[in-house]
């Protein structure tokens, strides 16, 4: 049996006055969500969207990891949908989403938007998200060098995000390759659009899950914390005993249930496990 033994740490940064970043740690799951919205409530977004994806993992009840995500992913969509309908203001509200959620043998990421996870593992920085930006696109299809995006005015488009349209096309889902001694990390882009990824990959190697977090939100910081910034930061532990359902720790928009709208019960559905 396999479980995270992780840390986050979730800073507003130097620029912005609300952190709209929410984040959470726990021995199956780590998430970060990045509200947008400005006055359409960006920490509403992220907060209820990543609620909803833990109240899913927590009553998980048996089903697969993919399951599992797409009833979180559903739930968070209702969330949205809610909160806008209490509050019209709130409209164009949305928040990305980046989460790995394990079930003691098996690693699965969830991911829309343009925050990020990665995995190290013997030194090597390796993306396991793909961003959902328009730059992305660019260099995806050959129109942008990789090296032209940190400078691109349109590097922060996201093209894809939690927005309450059943429409959408959802979260992506990927089985991750993990493996004990592996670490780790999902990131709002207030971390790396501020550090490089050898930056990166330096300090999240450095001392424990929770000394990596604190050192990789200072250097995001230190750079300009022109974003607020969320970093969780997790290993792969094996363990012998059962993998627990804590609470866990809630970060950023999250850790204040006032930012948290209901969307309803958690309905799992069982049966072939599809991608989002």
């Amino acid at each position: 049996m396999v479980r995270f033994s992780g840390a986050g740490v979730s800073d507003v940064g130097h620029v912005r006055e609300h952190n709209e970043d929410s984040g959470f740690v726990a021995s199956r799951v780590g998430l970060v969500a990045d509200g947008v919205g400005g006055a359409a409530a960006g920490e509403i977004a992220s907060a209820t969207v990543a609620a909803a994806v833990v109240d899913a993992v927590l009553a998980h009840a048996g089903a697969t990891l993919e399951q599992t995500l797409q009833a979180g992913a559903d739930r968070a969509r209702s969330g949205i949908r809610r909160a806008i309908q209490h509050d019209l203001t709130r409209l164009g509200m949305a928040t990305t989403l980046t989460v790995l959620l394990c079930d003691g043998e098996r690693v699965v990421l969830g991911h829309v938007g343009d925050s990020r996870a990665y995995r190290l593992r013997g030194g090597t920085l390796t993306q396991l998200s793909t961003d959902h930006t328009y730059v992305a696109h660019l260099v995806a299809s050959g129109q942008l060098g990789a090296d032209a995006v940190a400078r691109h005015p349109w590097r922060n488009v996201v093209l894809r995000s939690v927005d309450g349209d059943p429409a959408d096309q959802g979260v992506d889902l990927a089985p991750v390759d993990a493996a004990p001694g592996d670490r780790f990390l999902v990131c709002s882009d207030g971390l790396t659009d501020m550090v490089p990824d050898p930056e990166v990959a330096r300090l999240l190697a450095e001392g424990s899950p929770g000394e990596a977090a604190a050192g990789l939100t200072e250097a995001a910081l230190a750079a300009g914390g022109r974003d607020n910034i969320t970093c969780v930061v997790l290993d792969l532990v094996d363990d012998a005993g059962v993998v627990r359902d804590e609470d866990g720790t809630r970060l950023g928009a999250l850790a204040d249930p006032v930012n948290v709208v209901d969307p309803g019960p958690v309905r799992i559905v069982r049966g072939p496990a599809t991608a989002l």
